[in-house]
């Protein structure tokens, strides 16, 4: 692996020792595979488990401490999310929905959202590990992952892109407790939508989102939309077009992220990797090859900030897993071989059986003008901030708990006990809402 792929001035080495200064820890429930969105449906929480069984072959999990999330309880989803909203996921059912037809409505949950068994333990699942992960961050790991995680749409009151509770946002809200500042990155072909418009009006969280603009869900992700008060200019939208490759994206990722990284300077970062971004997505139209997606968790890594990596999008899901394992590596600072080991779903990727696969010949739309114009704007933004904002902390909210447990020889397909587990502080929420304020 090239120590100096990453760029930067204060980019680490990511191969030997450097490798080992890392602590990683990654976040999976072994049910996680079995929730079915229904027949057709293009999100397949199958390809978590696909990703799972491939960094067992290639021998990652044991250089991790692997962790089974707690699942997030009423009152941390409340944190963001309204009381009633929440309340409606964990009653509804296949079988009761057709006698809430009104709330289905109002909470958006039916043709892209739709309810299906175990619609709010899989939330649960997916939020706990995000959130989880963040718990981690805070006590003293460099990198957290949760494959499961990235739902970047889900409002504060409904569900949107198949995204139902945003445990991103919550994530956040956790991170915040420790760090006066947090960068957000979404390089998913989607605009990540929820996750600005929750923090859209404060300075403390700076969102970056790289994505298909124009004619595309959700449609929002303008370059003019630079968040509003507080947060003006704490929000930055990099709108591309189709068919852009390797080294258009990075010749604007860089740079941006570089100052970013250097005006903003967080505390913590979440880089959310959804992999609709890569050629041949079965929703997308981008035509990045999976190194140079992975380039982005690498350079992200190279700044030696605490990061939360989570999933996202990625509907060709042979690609997705093959995508997840690989940035895995980059965690942890190991290049993989591209011959892929044998496992468990070895027939999904054939008939080559690598672990890369070729970018299209598709046209790159994005004209070297059109990338100059964007990263100059984007730049121009940036040179606003005069320096990192200053924030006062009041009384910090209750912390989530997560007792320090060394799980990595467990087997991460096996329940662990409670006491495993991430306990939430039952202690009283910052406000008589039960939601955290965003400030």
């Amino acid at each position: 692996m090239d120590a100096s792929a990453g760029g930067g001035g204060n980019s680490l080495p990511t191969t030997g020792a450097d490798g080992s200064k890392r602590r990683v820890c990654y976040f999976y429930d072994a049910e996680v595979g079995n929730y079915y969105y229904g027949q057709g449906h293009p999100m397949k929480p199958h390809r978590i488990r696909m990703t799972h069984a491939l960094l067992g072959r290639y021998g990652l999990l044991d250089q991790m401490q692997v962790f089974r999330p707690h699942p997030a309880r009423d009152r941390d989803l409340c944190r963001f999310h309204a009381d009633d909203y929440v309340s409606f996921l964990r009653s509804v059912t296949p079988e009761t929905q057709q006698d809430q037809i009104r709330a289905l409505k109002r909470f958006n949950v039916g043709e892209d959202c739709p309810v299906f068994d175990g619609l709010y333990s899989f939330c649960q699942t997916y939020a706990g590990g995000s959130v989880g992960g963040a718990v981690k961050l805070n006590h003293g790991h460099d990198i957290a992952i949760n494959w499961a995680g990235g739902l970047h749409h889900a409002k504060k009151c409904e569900a949107s892109g198949f995204c139902y509770v945003n445990d991103i946002v919550l994530a956040i809200l956790e991170l915040l407790k420790y760090h006066q500042r947090v960068l957000y990155v979404d390089i998913d072909i989607h605009h990540g939508d929820g996750v600005e418009e929750a923090f859209y009006t404060t300075d403390r969280v700076m969102t970056v989102s790289f994505h298909k603009f124009g004619d595309y869900f959700p449609g929002t992700g303008d370059i003019r939309d630079v968040g509003h008060s507080k947060g003006k200019y704490y929000s930055l939208n990099v709108p591309l077009d189709d068919g852009i490759d390797d080294e258009s994206y990075q010749s604007l990722f860089k740079p941006i992220m570089g100052k970013v990284m250097e005006v903003f300077n967080p505390g913590a970062v979440v880089l959310q990797c959804g992999a609709d971004s890569l050629s041949g997505d079965r929703l997308g139209c981008f035509n990045l090859s999976i190194k140079g997606h992975a380039e982005c968790v690498r350079f992200m890594r190279s700044f030696n900030v605490p990061l939360l990596l989570l999933g996202g999008g990625g509907y060709t899901i042979r690609n997705v897993a093959r995508c997840w394992c690989y940035e895995t590596g980059v965690a942890l600072g190991h290049e993989l071989t591209d011959k892929m080991p044998p496992n468990e779903y070895y027939e999904y990727f054939g008939p080559d059986y690598t672990l890369h696969v070729a970018p299209s010949n598709m046209e790159n739309k994005n004209t070297r003008h059109q990338l100059d114009d964007i990263k100059s704007k984007l730049l121009d933004n940036l040179s606003k901030l005069r320096h990192a904002p200053s924030v006062q902390f009041q009384e910090r909210p209750p912390e989530a708990e997560l007792p320090e447990q060394d799980e990595d020889k467990e087997n991460p397909d096996e329940r662990h006990d409670a006491d495993s587990d991430v306990e939430m502080n039952d202690a009283k929420p910052l406000q008589d809402s039960g939601r955290m304020s965003i400030v």
